[in-house]
């Protein structure tokens, strides 16, 4: 009884271990602060809990979906990196689980008063599943620690949404719209930008959010345990300006901010970075807060750089090669994973969504599903996961 009191108490005070939200973006390799709070420039929701019902209008940019008092000001050409993590800033946050695999998307829109809804979303980059690595995107995600980027395209001037989205695929083996405790999971906010400089036309319509998936998607209904060796990547095909990714490869990259760059449709751009710790975040037009410098408590450093080469469609018979999409700079630090408190799964999450339960080597009792094999039982047991993501949360 002590010991089912105490596991009891565990789970009731953890924060699920293995959600992942937005903390910051960079510019070029110029960390412009935290964007995940009141002051920032990233529409955040209140906690790194996914979003599941594909029919909410939470899908455009997550719950508490309010304009964020700031903008990141870049330029066509420019790279943008996202960072994302779990529970903190630190080096030794471990981003997300591992068990989440899946793909990484980005989504662009202007900024409306529709606030994201409408057909306004054009996909700008996406990585999914390397079968001859056998690495998700996520995997990558986790050894890059928590970094992505795309390179800004070459739009009209004005605000835009860039909206980065993780898939998780750990429990979509079944259906959310016929099992809300599981189903895929999507963790995804807007950040807010500031473009100019560029010479490029108004976006096209694209595809809405809700509307953009649906639960019988083949990317979005995916049994991770069973035998595949390709993975349907959701939504609409990535938009040509944006750049088309082809090919995946690792090298090498300097954190250093480039002199130029060559923006997605194929005009070069003179690059605004700078190699200092001055942001390039501005107050929105209607906030009074002034511009400040900020100096990042996560420095950049040179690693690995996840980097796609993609094609960018300038005209009907024009291609140009531009070698980005995805780039992402990582820090050369390295974090071990926690185990969980008794009672909770190894990353520390709440069992009673029907997971594996390694305390005491049975399911637990909760949500049926459908049938698990040994290999999802196994995973579970690794790193198992959350039912219907209000786990574990106050």
């Amino acid at each position: 009884m002590k010991s089912y009191v105490f596991s009891t108490l565990a789970v009731a005070a953890s924060i699920a271990q293995a959600h992942t939200t937005l903390y910051a973006l960079w510019v070029n390799d110029v960390d412009q602060g935290l964007g995940n709070t009141g002051t920032g420039y990233i529409r955040s929701p209140p906690n790194n809990n996914p979003v599941k019902d594909l029919t909410s209008p939470d899908m455009a940019c997550n719950v508490n979906n309010v304009p964020a008092p700031k903008y990141v000001s870049v330029k066509p050409g420019d790279n943008v990196t996202f960072e994302w993590h779990h529970n903190s800033r630190d080096a030794s946050d471990d981003i997300i689980a591992s068990s989440h695999k899946g793909p990484v998307q980005v989504y662009m829109a202007p900024m409306t008063s529709s606030q994201g809804s409408g057909p306004i979303w054009q996909k700008i980059a996406e990585h999914g599943y390397d079968a001859t690595s056998k690495r998700w995107a996520v995997d990558d995600l986790i050894s890059n620690k928590g970094k992505h980027s795309i390179i800004v395209p070459d739009v009209a001037d004005g605000n835009y949404f860039l909206r980065p989205e993780i898939i998780a695929l750990h429990e979509a083996d079944t259906l959310h719209d016929q099992n809300s405790a599981r189903g895929a999971q999507f963790y995804f906010e807007c950040a807010q930008l500031k473009i100019s400089g560029g010479s490029g036309s108004a976006m096209p319509a694209g595809v809405s959010f809700p509307g953009a998936y649906k639960d019988s998607d083949p990317g979005v209904h995916f049994n991770l345990y069973g035998s595949f060796s390709t993975y349907p990547v959701p939504g609409p095909t990535v938009w040509s300006v944006g750049a088309v990714a082809t090919s995946t490869v690792l090298s090498q990259a300097s954190t250093a901010a480039p002199s130029s760059a060559v923006a997605p449709s194929g005009t070069p751009v003179s690059s605004s970075a700078t190699t200092s710790s001055s942001s390039l975040v501005e107050a929105a037009p209607t906030a009074a807060s002034s511009i400040s410098s900020t100096s990042s408590d996560v420095a950049p450093a040179s690693a690995s750089t996840f980097a796609n080469s993609i094609t960018a469609s300038v005209s009907s018979t024009t291609t140009t090669t531009v070698p980005t999409t995805l780039a992402t700079s990582v820090k050369p630090s390295s974090a071990a994973t926690t185990a969980g408190a008794p009672g909770e799964d190894d990353d520390g999450e709440c069992p009673e969504d029907g997971d594996f339960n390694p305390t005491t080597s049975e399911a637990s009792p909760a949500m049926p599903y459908s049938a698990t094999t040994a290999a999802q039982s196994a995973a579970s047991a690794a790193d198992g996961d959350d039912g219907d993501d209000g786990d574990c949360e106050p």
